[in-house]
């Protein structure tokens, strides 16, 4: 089950929840018990291996082989 992270409207409290993916996105405030509302999250990306590299970034012999044609 996902984790989803909550904060308070009134007292600004953060906490977690877990969740089903079907359950509708409601939690109460552990601190003052008042309605609170999800945080979205931006999701981490991390690049690894020798691919990421070679094929997706333009080196000095991919730009001096388009000028000579």
């Amino acid at each position: 089950m996902p984790t989803y992270t909550y904060q308070c409207d009134c007292c600004k409290h953060e906490f977690d929840v877990r969740q089903s993916f079907k359950d509708r996105p409601a939690a109460s405030c552990p601190e003052c018990g008042k309605e609170a509302r999800r945080v979205f999250c931006p999701v981490p990306i991390v690049f690894k291996g020798p691919g990421f590299y070679t094929t997706d970034s333009r080196g000095a012999s991919a730009t001096a082989s388009t000028d000579s044609d």
